[in-house]
């Protein structure tokens, strides 16, 4: 990235690194990067100092609203402090569950509207719409995967970069990621076992490779609709 580029969140990265430039999808399954997306938020949030984990539950530490307007808007989905509560806070992969897609297409919005990504809408059979998304006029996309090599090459000396890592390899991205082969797999592997956004992700992956994954309230949308990809589950 250059002095000049805006910072970026970690679920904008993790977008950002999931997509193929030449085919405007994720090259992981899609509904795979919206659990990585949800996921992402909740670091970003703890990482910025506003919630912590405690036994699988999240617990909001500071209910000030950050500057990026969706992670304020996802913080408000948390249950505030409160005292005497036996059990505070929601379990963090039933979060990543709820909130998967509506995080996902309220970055991928964000992402085109500031011209990072450039979005083109086609339609299966004429009627329902599907989106595809491309580097756009301002594309951060080179500057976050050579920012990711980099870090692996030095060995995620940093605690955001080991973060990102795990949520890659939690929905499958790490064998696109890595430039050390199996090892690489295997590094980001041990890390995401340590970092409980990454655990709540890939409990989610797996229930729904299963069939199990979540139902009820749910977001709906249509960012991906139509695709699934496939990546190295390590």
């Amino acid at each position: 990235m250059t002095q000049d580029a805006p910072a970026l969140t970690l679920p904008e990265e993790l977008i950002l690194l999931a997509l193929d430039p030449d085919r405007g999808k994720p090259t992981c399954n899609a509904r795979d990067l919206g659990y990585g997306t949800a996921g992402a938020v909740l670091a970003e949030l703890e990482i910025q100092g506003h919630i912590r984990e405690e036994r699988g539950r999240v617990q909001v530490v500071n209910p000030l609203d950050p500057a990026d307007p969706i992670l304020a808007a996802m913080l408000r989905t948390l249950d505030p402090p409160a005292k005497g509560r036996r059990r505070p806070g929601i379990r963090a992969r039933r979060w990543v569950g709820k909130y998967d897609r509506y995080v996902q297409e309220k970055y991928l919005d964000s992402l085109v509207e500031r011209s990072v990504l450039s979005r083109r809408t086609h339609r299966v059979l004429g009627m329902l719409p599907y989106h595809r998304h491309f580097p756009g006029v301002l594309d951060l996309s080179r500057g976050v995967l050579d920012r990711f090599a980099a870090a692996e090459a030095a060995g995620y000396p940093a605690h955001r970069d080991r973060v990102l890592a795990s949520l890659a390899s939690a929905i499958g991205l790490a064998g696109d990621l890595t430039r050390l082969g199996r090892t690489g797999r295997t590094v980001m592997k041990v890390m995401r076992r340590s970092e409980w956004t990454a655990v709540a992700v890939r409990y989610n992956v797996e229930q729904n490779e299963t069939g199990n994954g979540w139902s009820g309230n749910r977001w709906s949308g249509n960012g991906w609709s139509g695709y699934s990809g496939s990546g190295d589950g390590d």
